[in-house]
């Protein structure tokens, strides 16, 4: 069985998050996803821990909304 990689490309990553490579690069310029460039064309690389790591810290905001705002049925 083959280890995971380490590192993701952001297509991956889109695909992970079931959202687009658009999206995933805002987030990675806005800083909400640490990332590295490499290479001389400058392709990004997102590290598994760090996409962990931002799922995690997506959940804790969720749940922060979630209690600051709660749902009231209509």
């Amino acid at each position: 069985m083959a280890a995971s990689p380490r590192f993701l490309q952001l297509a991956d990553v889109a695909e992970i998050l079931n959202t687009s490579s658009a999206q995933v690069y805002a987030l990675v310029r806005r800083g909400d996803l640490p990332a590295i460039k490499i290479g001389g064309r400058g392709q990004w690389r997102v590290e598994a821990s760090e996409l962990e790591a931002y799922i995690e810290r997506a959940y804790a905001q969720t749940r922060e909304f979630v209690q600051e705002h709660p749902y009231v049925e209509g």
